[in-house]
């Protein structure tokens, strides 16, 4: 007895030291929620709120949308629990559910049950984002057995943005981060073995800060050059790229006598790569061993195209050659376009409206990846994005004109059906220089580099074993 009695005493004496370590972590607890609460801002607050809301009433909402699995199995404790003999009830059985949040609404993972998954979720993906008052609500599939539901409050596309160019090197040289998409979820497109890129819109809705982000994160990359033509403007010293030129191996504008030489230039680099592939990178295609600071990728910006390539009517001498010009420079580009892509070259075009006369198709149709801002007719939209545009309304770029949307851009992203829509951050022309300075000592020309690489070797005359790969 004496010995039960110590026991009993040693344990009850523990009782209040365990009592006290629980309240102090509910304390603990309570006074960091409250402490990131009041830090938070009101967008902030609000999906705090909406998210407690959520978790609490999670358990009578899904059966009542179907989002439950009955068990009539009975589990052994209920087996040996049920002593009289009478039936025992089946079990409703509700998805798990964690909710997290932030400033746009709410974000929760939900485990899948048997007859209850991604099918399920997104029927009631409707009735979830009136439940939940939200705008929309999206259900993807997170790993096999759990789905995202993404409830966004407020319409992300309608808050601008601004990006501040971090300065480091991209951890993946080909990823172009786009911006937000209509759930706030980051959007990003991976430009590996991509031979052109197209970007449509009006004029002053977003067409150069986009590309400008491109450059502004990627400049501070060895591995990557950049040369430009830009349509808008005379002279380097003038226009949207004014501050970045000094990050650029060359830069031409509207005059079609100059871009002309350029894009041979770009044609001549090009054969020249395909000559000395094998005997430099040990391989005929520059994305088996990826880019590097001898064999950098190089990004061709033609910016308002249709400069470049419009047909010129007229029988005078002057019309005449402006029209040879400009159907050289087609397919010239054409060329790029279609043979640069395994030797590291991609062209990225942008106009107002990408139809046949602004970008010639047999160039357009190859440009795996298209984006579109604002348009202002269905067939400049067709133009950009495609026929299959007409089969997503809401993501059509005519409903884009509104000035709360520059900035807004609809594209077809390879990962996912149909069409969405992105919000593009807008990058300050100080950072943009900024980022040009600190990056400028960078800046060489492909061929130089090459021909460095290559002096003193006839490319005619050599075997892949005659000169030694890049180091790896």
């Amino acid at each position: 007895m004496k010995e039960w009695s110590d026991l009993t005493t040693g344990a009850f004496g523990y009782g209040p030291w365990a009592v006290a370590a629980v309240l102090t972590a509910l304390v603990s607890w309570s006074i960091w929620w409250a402490v990131r609460y009041v830090r938070a801002d009101a967008m902030t607050r609000q999906s705090i709120r909406q998210a407690v809301r959520v978790r609490r009433t999670w358990k009578r909402l899904a059966p009542m949308l179907k989002l439950s699995a009955t068990d009539k199995t009975p589990t052994m404790t209920a087996s040996l629990a049920n002593t009289d003999g009478k039936p025992i009830k089946p079990r409703v059985l509700v998805p798990a559910l964690k909710v997290g949040h932030d400033a746009y609404g709410v974000i929760a993972h939900a485990a899948c049950l048997p007859g209850v998954g991604l099918e399920q979720f997104q029927k009631a993906a409707p009735h979830l984002a009136d439940a939940w008052r939200c705008t929309r609500v999206a259900v993807t599939q997170d790993r096999p057995g759990q789905v995202v539901i993404r409830g966004v409050r407020l319409d992300p596309l309608k808050f601008k943005t601004q990006h501040r160019p971090t300065g480091e090197i991209p951890d993946e040289v080909a990823r172009w981060d786009l911006g937000l998409d209509e759930y706030a979820q980051s959007v990003s497109v991976d430009l590996t073995q991509v031979p052109g890129v197209t970007v449509a819109g009006l004029p002053g809705f977003g067409k150069t800060s986009l590309i400008n982000r491109l450059i502004c994160d990627w400049a501070p990359s060895p591995a990557v050059q950049f040369v430009c033509a830009d349509g808008k403007v005379s002279t380097a010293k003038e226009g949207d790229y004014a501050d970045l030129v000094k990050r650029m191996f060359a830069f031409v504008g509207d005059d079609l006598e100059a871009a002309n030489a350029l894009f041979k230039r770009l044609v001549e680099l090009r054969r020249v790569r395909v000559s000395a592939a094998k005997a430099v990178l040990g391989v005929q295609s520059m994305w088996e061993v990826g880019p590097s600071a001898v064999w950098p990728l190089v990004v061709v910006i033609i910016d308002e195209a249709h400069t470049y390539f419009r047909d010129h009517k007229g029988s005078d001498p002057k019309t005449k050659r402006l029209a040879a010009l400009a159907a050289e420079n087609a397919r010239l580009v054409e060329e790029l376009v279609k043979k640069g892509r395994s030797m590291g070259i991609i062209v990225v075009l942008a106009t107002q409206k990408s139809t046949g006369d602004a970008i010639p198709t047999f160039i357009r149709d190859v440009c795996p990846v298209g984006l579109s801002f604002a348009q202002k007719t269905a067939e400049a939209a067709v133009a950009a994005l495609g026929e299959d545009i007409r089969d997503w309304p809401d993501a059509n770029p005519t409903n884009l004109q509104d000035r709360a949307y520059v900035g807004v851009a609809s594209m077809s992203h390879p990962s996912q059906r149909g069409f969405i829509r992105i919000r593009t951050p807008f990058v300050s022309a100080q950072d943009s220089a900024a980022v040009a300075e600190r990056t400028a000592h960078l800046t060489a020309d492909p061929a130089d580099l090459l021909t460095t690489r290559l002096s003193g070797i006839d490319l005619t005359k050599t075997g892949p074993d005659d000169v030694p790969p890049l180091a790896a």
